[in-house]
């Protein structure tokens, strides 16, 4: 293990935000892990993953850990599917495009989504229509202070919409290793009714879709929205879509008819944060370095030299004028550390 000293976090987050860690060590294993981590307070570490889901405001003036563990298994087989595990350190790109060459089925909706799979279970990634709990059998995890190791099934990890136990009561205690997913080898359930896949796959003439025809659709659809980080430092979604009660709803269907959402339940409904953005005149706005997205308003982005407070003063003035627009309080889906 190498630990290097004020060491540039720029190449470690995807909005490419240029702040320093004081101590940082990329592990490859599980016994590197137990080594730092009998060395260092539990006070004095930060945990990193993909990057992809947080907003760096300032230096880390800690031990920063990368959980660089790599691995894919076949745990075991039936005719009807597969137990598939992959390290925390794995790409979630990646992974998911093994697991179509294989053809097993269940993660296709989730196509480039940035990130690791180690951190996709912390908020429970999701995107048309499918979220990671929906083939997630378990993870494998250490506990930071105990060194335990502890696997957690799915109802220990309290999955909610882009939550999880790991973002509330268990934050900050335990390093996610690894992730097991079930996922189908015959007889796939698709996923096509949400958003523009349907569209999208009409438009290339294909009627019985297969599960890489779904992928090639979300990956499209979303290279056609949503910037590249390793172009355009983003980290895809930067807030929720919120959820709000019918009755405000209607009062903001009366002015506008044509507001897409989402019928979660009879009393919530789910309105998509970027038109509500878009509708605040906020779509393509920029200050500075730090900006919108002309494409997709739900996409904050540095166009170079940004600092994390000035994308953080951004998104609280879009905050705010959303808010006395629709009377409506965005919540940030990335961390902002």
């Amino acid at each position: 293990m190498q630990i290097s000293q004020d060491f540039s976090l720029k190449n470690y987050n995807s909005f490419g935000i240029d702040v320093k860690a004081d101590r940082f060590i990329s592990v490859r294993n599980l016994e590197d892990l137990r080594v730092i981590l009998r060395k260092t307070y539990a006070s004095e570490l930060f945990i990193l993953g993909g990057g992809s889901n947080m907003l760096l405001t300032g230096d880390i003036h800690k031990t920063v850990v990368h959980i660089g563990i790599k691995g894919k298994e076949i745990i075991s087989k039936t005719e009807d599917d597969v137990l598939v595990r992959a390290a925390a350190g794995e790409n979630w790109h990646n992974f998911v495009m093994w697991t179509l060459e294989q053809d097993y089925g269940g993660l296709e909706n989730l196509s480039l989504i940035p990130g690791n799979v180690g951190t996709a279970p912390i908020q429970n990634i999701g995107a048309y229509g499918v979220e990671l709990k929906d083939s997630f059998v378990s993870c494998h995890t250490m506990n930071i202070q105990t060194l335990e190791e502890r696997e957690f099934n799915l109802a220990e990890c309290e999955f909610g919409y882009r939550n999880s136990i790991f973002k509330n009561q268990l934050k900050g205690q335990y390093i996610i290793t690894a992730v097991n997913f079930r996922l189908t080898k015959r007889d796939h359930s698709l996923h096509t009714e949400y958003g523009s896949i349907r569209t999208e796959l009409e438009s290339r003439k294909i009627q019985s879709p297969t599960i890489k025809d779904i992928s090639d659709a979300v990956i499209a659809i979303r290279q056609s929205k949503l910037p590249d980080p390793k172009h355009l430092g983003n980290s895809g979604s930067f807030f929720k879509n919120p959820l709000i009660s019918a009755e405000q709803f209607e009062k903001i269907k009366q002015e506008y008819p044509g507001v897409p959402s989402y019928h979660v339940s009879d009393e919530l409904i789910k309105v998509p944060a970027g038109w509500l953005i878009e509708k605040a005149g906020l779509k393509g706005y920029r200050e500075g370095d730090a900006g919108v997205h002309r494409n997709q308003a739900l996409v904050l982005v540095n166009y170079g030299e940004a600092t994390g407070q000035e994308i953080w003063a951004l998104a609280e003035k879009i905050r705010e004028e959303v808010h006395e627009k629709f009377d409506i309080r965005l919540e940030p889906e990335v961390n902002i550390i």
